[in-house]
């Protein structure tokens, strides 16, 4: 049983990755593997809080900040590895980046200092192996990163890495905060006045 916080924010991300109003209500509750009734009174919450029409994005600076209000905090696993993009494209895992290294992928505004990226739960172990083999266990340049799985949707490739969908990403760079969040707010000015291709 998935928690409230939790299909609070399947529901913004499905709205904020296709804002046009273009989905019905009952195509979102699918697509963010919700009940149709509690997405479509989640959804009125949102239209009367303005932030929404129908399912038409309204404002999409309030949408974000509705979604950093109601998330839920990832389980972070941290690791020091020498080469942690090989490490990757040799895993053969699900995955998708995201923060310093996501962001340089998508806009190079930050160096990428670190290498956070979401995994599934049940590869935790295999990732572990994995970094451990030629890395080390503790506060380094590696994070996995496991929540809902539904953090994978409306992922895409960059440079043939999985990058997370822009919405997500912008939710946590403002997470992280310092220059992050500097890093979010151009990203979010592009997402407003479209310039960011996810193809």
């Amino acid at each position: 049983m998935k928690s409230r916080g939790t299909l609070r924010e399947r529901i913004l991300r499905v709205l904020l990755v296709e804002p046009d109003g273009s989905l019905t209500k009952y195509a979102i509750a699918k697509k963010a593997d919700c009940s149709f009734p509690w997405t479509h009174e989640f959804l009125r919450k949102l239209e009367k809080q303005s932030l929404i029409n129908g399912t038409k994005v309204t404002n999409y600076p309030a949408l974000i900040e509705c979604w950093l209000k109601v998330k839920t905090k990832a389980e972070k696993k941290e690791y020091m590895h020498k080469d942690p993009i090989s490490l990757i494209n040799k895993a053969k895992l699900p995955y998708a980046l995201t923060t310093y290294q996501a962001e340089n992928l998508v806009q190079r505004y930050l160096f990428p200092s670190r290498t956070d990226l979401y995994i599934e739960r049940k590869d935790a172990e295999k990732w572990h192996m994995l970094l451990t083999a030629e890395g080390l266990v503790g506060k380094g340049n590696v994070r996995l990163l496991i929540a809902d799985d539904h953090v994978f949707y409306g992922s895409f490739k960059r440079q043939s890495l999985n990058v997370v969908c822009i919405p997500q990403l912008i939710v946590d760079l403002f997470e992280e905060g310092g220059v992050c969040t500097e890093a979010a707010e151009k990203l979010l000015q592009k997402v407003e006045h479209p310039v960011i291709s996810t193809q």
